[in-house]
């Protein structure tokens, strides 16, 4: 294993710390507990809304703490979920009084360290739960669809809602709303390599890939032999497109979304293959992302994300958002 790594146990508060150091001025890093928060408090009277799970997806979560998304997140160790004393901490770090909003992806240890972290809160709160993964139903960590990529949309467009005053329940309706709206499936090129662990999570012959891989490597739909572009993103936006069912004439957001280490010129190819197949469908892409947003440490390979947009969720994604990762 060739990782930039001084001891195994120090990476994730080593990565903090330099993560808080290079972006002063617009977050802050607390330890024991560790959760990272906005460099300013939150205003008075606005729903704080806070994420996490395992370190190695970067720059989710803590990439999208700032003005305009979340208010606070909280790492766990790599692949790992944070503890309910993470989570309540931050949560207690982060409330101005008009209560929290956990944003959780549909991992049983997330979900579970997530309802325990609320039973020691005593102001309101509220889950949104997203599980945008069409690729299996149940996974190695999830009872249901994993939650994966559509989380980053949903940070950002109930974030900006945060930003109007809503109310907690306005938010988690609109949370659960957009998750709904919203289709990902991802495929590896190759594995990657937890630093604990010391070699690959898994193994891929010179020549397979594996279809609808999840973000911590657990098994897709299926392995297969490698393919043109063309035909693996085929595959994947009819998976995602049939169950979106958006009607032709929708517009969507289409997010082309890196594993940690494809380079971005393979991430436009794919945009490209992926755009050509809405076209053909009658789905009009109106935004749209690409690069490196919910990633899997090292790994080759990508996700698709389509999410069917209305006016007003076109005009919250389109809202200011200031954070390390996202900026417009």
């Amino acid at each position: 294993m060739k990782k930039f790594v001084n001891r195994v146990d120090d990476v994730l508060t080593e990565a903090l710390r330099g993560f808080g150091a290079a972006h002063r001025d617009l977050v802050a890093v607390k330890f024991d507990p560790t959760y990272v928060t906005r460099a300013k408090p939150t205003k008075v009277g606005k729903v704080a809304l806070i994420s996490g799970g395992g370190s190695g997806h970067e720059p989710l979560h803590a990439g999208f703490v700032g003005t305009g998304m979340l208010d606070a997140a909280c790492p766990g160790a790599v692949f790992t979920s944070p503890t309910p004393d993470q989570m309540a901490a931050a949560a207690q770090a982060v409330n101005s009084g008009a209560g929290v909003l956990f944003v959780v992806k549909n991992y049983e240890g997330d979900v579970m360290n997530f309802e325990m972290a609320t039973e020691l809160l005593d102001f309101p709160h509220a889950t949104v739960k997203t599980n945008d993964d069409v690729a299996v139903e149940n996974s190695t960590y999830t009872t249901g669809r994993r939650g994966v990529a559509g989380t980053v949309i949903v940070e950002k467009i109930v974030g900006a809602a945060a930003e109007e005053n809503r109310p907690l329940a306005a938010l988690r309706e609109l949370g659960d709303r957009v998750n709904g709206r919203t289709r990902s499936m991802g495929v590896a090129l190759s594995s990657c390599t937890v630093p604990a662990a010391g070699k690959p999570t898994f193994e891929l012959a010179g020549d397979e890939i594996e279809m609808g891989v999840g973000i911590h490597g657990e098994p897709g739909r299926r392995r297969v032999k490698h393919k043109p572009a063309d035909d693996i993103a085929g595959e994947m936006m009819t998976a995602i497109t049939g169950d979106l069912g958006a009607k032709a004439g929708s517009e969507v957001l289409l997010l082309v979304n890196g594993y940690g280490g494809t380079p971005a010129m393979e991430l436009y190819l794919m945009f490209d293959a992926a755009k050509r197949v809405l076209d053909g469908k009658g789905l009009k892409i109106t935004r749209s992302l690409v690069g490196n947003y919910c990633t899997s440490l090292e790994m080759a390979g990508c996700s698709l994300t389509v999410t069917a947009l209305d006016a007003e969720t076109t005009r919250l994604w389109d809202a200011p958002v200031h954070t390390a990762a996202l900026r417009w």
